[in-house]
């Protein structure tokens, strides 16, 4: 029997070579899986069992909600109903200094709780607001910043794929993950506009003022009623059923998703063309996802199989260091691998490993679920190979250089960083609401 860090080398090494020589992450771990399974797991019988564990564990009903929730997101944009979202944002904000950095972080946390696409936050209001804000006077720092950081809010506020990916390979309850990152992507929310105000006041020509039209009052509340106050309904329809325990989180997913293409109906825009695209685009995406999640379920197996799980769990506990520096070591190699790495393939190499020696520490599982998906944020948008900056440089007008974009994400990743303090120093922000679920 193999030592568990020669089992570690022999699967983690190749899968990294073959993420680095461009294999899709789906297919790199399917090629690792299935050569480790016939070398560490008896031939072809044990890719025999690779493959039906794999299968049982795909079929879960868990996964549903990845789907639905893509189906959300997918028809907020086609409908144009997020873009509705913006034009009210606009009304509200008036005259504020900012008041264009102010929508993206605005814009992020709606989007967030709307569609769960980081990503697809990024490219839309990239390409509505930071061409807004150049022709306004605003400086990189205050244009592409607040849009790189608030679209990340859409893996912490419900609904997050991500969260359900977590979840699934953690054996965590999703419900539960999915309330408990509610007040960190809400914290986020206040830390990057407390900087956008610090920022402005200080340096006012980073952002300058210019005279908008005043909007009258009543067709400020007049736009909220109509384009906003709906969404609370779709809002409700996945956060509120999950927290007063009417409906579990696929069950969410499904009435989300229902209330999304419900409303769009009722803006008569829900065309079978909208419609196609929302399912079309929702479909290409989720099985992507769980073709990646399939590799990572049976890159679990491997580990539990021939006892790597188990060695690297007694290893690390068995470290000098305090169980919450070895948290905070493990919670800062996250950081660190998003830099260079996407989300997903972070994940699921870092979560069969990291979770169950929080768990032999004693420390709640959900706390360090949402410090973890904080973490993810902060890599996806930290240089030099963070996901979310290369979707930015797509977007941003011509002349938008990679080091206008490195320089413009710092200062929320600084903030990303302090969340990351203030959620490890005080657990209650995520354990008192799901203590409070029904």
């Amino acid at each position: 029997m193999m030592e568990w860090y020669s089992v570690v080398a022999v699967i983690l090494g190749p899968l990294l070579l073959l993420m680095l020589a461009g294999l899709p992450v789906a297919f790199a771990f399917l090629v690792v899986n299935l050569v480790g399974a016939y070398l560490l797991m008896g031939g072809v019988s044990g890719i025999e069992q690779l493959v039906l564990n794999t299968v049982d564990s795909l079929s879960s009903f868990t996964l549903v909600p990845i789907a639905l929730f893509m189906i959300m997101g997918e028809g907020m944009f086609q409908s144009r109903i997020a873009i509705d979202l913006m034009d009210t944002l606009d009304k509200w904000f008036g005259r504020l200094r900012g008041r264009l950095a102010f929508m993206a972080v605005g814009g992020g946390v709606l989007f967030s709780t709307l569609t769960g696409n980081s990503m697809g936050s990024i490219a839309l209001l990239g390409s509505t607001l930071v061409p807004e804000m150049e022709k306004r006077g605003y400086k990189k720092p205050m244009s592409l910043g607040p849009i790189l950081g608030s679209a990340g809010l859409a893996i912490m506020i419900p609904p997050s794929s991500l969260a359900v990916v977590l979840g699934v390979v953690s054996d965590l309850s999703i419900g539960k993950i999915l309330i408990g990152i509610i007040v960190p992507g809400l914290l986020m929310a206040v830390l990057y506009a407390a900087y956008i105000w610090v920022r402005c006041t200080l340096q006012p020509h980073l952002a300058p003022s210019f005279d908008v039209e005043p909007v009258p009052l009543t067709e400020k509340l007049s736009a909220t009623v109509v384009h906003i106050l709906p969404l609370s309904l779709v809002v409700f329809s996945v956060v509120g059923v999950i927290f007063l325990g009417i409906a579990t989180p696929s069950e969410a997913a499904a009435t989300g998703a229902f209330a999304t293409l419900a409303l769009a109906a009722m803006k008569r825009r829900l065309t079978w063309d909208v419609f196609s695209r929302s399912i079309f685009g929702s479909a290409n995406i989720s099985v992507m996802v769980l073709l990646i999640v399939a590799g990572a379920v049976g890159f679990t197996q491997i580990l539990a199989y021939t006892g790597a799980t188990y060695g690297m769990v007694q290893a690390i506990t068995a470290m000098e260091a305090s169980p919450s520096a070895i948290v905070a070591m493990m919670i800062g190699s996250v950081v660190f691998l998003g830099m260079f790495m996407g989300p997903l393939p972070i994940m699921l190499i870092t979560l069969p490993i990291y979770v169950p020696i929080v768990i032999q520490f004693g420390f709640d599982p959900i706390w360090f679920a949402a410090m973890y998906l904080v973490a993810i944020e902060t890599g996806s948008t930290s240089p030099p190979l963070g996901a979310a900056l290369f979707v930015m440089k797509a977007v941003a007008p011509v002349g938008t250089t990679m080091n206008d974009i490195y320089k413009a994400a710092l200062p929320f990743i600084i903030c990303d960083i302090l969340a990351l303090l203030i959620l490890f120093y005080v657990p209650a922000l995520v354990t008192w609401p799901v203590d409070a679920m029904y």
